[in-house]
């Protein structure tokens, strides 16, 4: 199966729909707070593109917000707030003022303090989605912070990125490699990347991804879903 139709699992669990006369918008019921998810990697490979184009894929199903991380701006929320996928209110902005791993990992206080504040002025959230600013390979969430995370890396700096590893690279919940319709232009092998990944990774799932030919992101929107949906206890 060629790479970039190859999820290593997260299809692999059933979607879940609203039952009939069942509210989409209804808050989770078995948890004091929203699941939280971490989405990281460097800077160029297209978290923040990737964010929104979660936030349209989820946003009509799911009470969703999300968290930036600039290190002087708010650049990535205003993206965010320019191309309409969130309404403002539910997008707080973090200038970290330092690294971007310093504040998602070492002192989380001003991402928990964004977090806390959106549920406590929106009420109950199924999702919350904490975007980094730009960092390297060594780039990890604090547990403190997320439940889980998503690392972002890109074809555009060749296909040896997988094999570089790196704590983002090889203990991200889900690995997402971007940009895949770049491949042909950059002379990136999918196959070795897909390769490495799982060389690097073990189990763990890795993703292909081009929103340029999947603006809804697909796989990832779906393993989200999963996990929101293994947080709604049985009937």
């Amino acid at each position: 199966m060629h790479p970039d139709l190859h999820d290593h699992g997260p299809d692999e669990v059933p979607h879940t729909h609203p039952e009939p006369g069942v509210d989409p918008h209804a808050p989770l019921v078995n948890g004091p707070r929203a699941l939280r998810i971490g989405i990281g990697g460097p800077v160029g490979s297209g978290k923040t593109a990737l964010v929104a184009a979660l936030c349209r894929a989820l946003g009509e199903e799911l009470r969703l917000a999300v968290v930036t991380n600039d290190i002087y701006t708010t650049e990535d929320a205003d993206f965010l707030l320019r191309n309409g996928v969130l309404p403002a209110d539910r997008i707080r902005a973090v200038e970290t003022g330092c690294c971007p791993h310093t504040a998602i990992r070492d002192d989380i206080s001003a991402n928990l303090d964004a977090v806390e504040d959106l549920e406590a002025t929106l009420g109950p959230l199924d999702l919350v989605l904490v975007e980094s600013g730009g960092d390297n390979l060594t780039a990890t969430f604090s547990k403190g912070l997320i439940d889980q995370q998503i690392f972002v890396v890109d074809v555009a700096g060749g296909d040896k990125v997988p094999r570089k590893g790196g704590p983002g690279v090889t203990t991200a919940d889900l690995l997402v490699i971007n940009k895949t319709d770049l491949a042909p232009l950059v002379g990136a092998d999918l196959s070795v990347m897909d390769r490495d990944a799982t060389a690097r990774r073990g189990d763990l799932p890795t993703v292909f991804l081009s929103l340029v030919q999947d603006r809804a992101a697909t796989p990832v929107a779906d393993w989200i879903r999963a996990l929101v949906a293994a947080r709604i206890p049985a009937a």
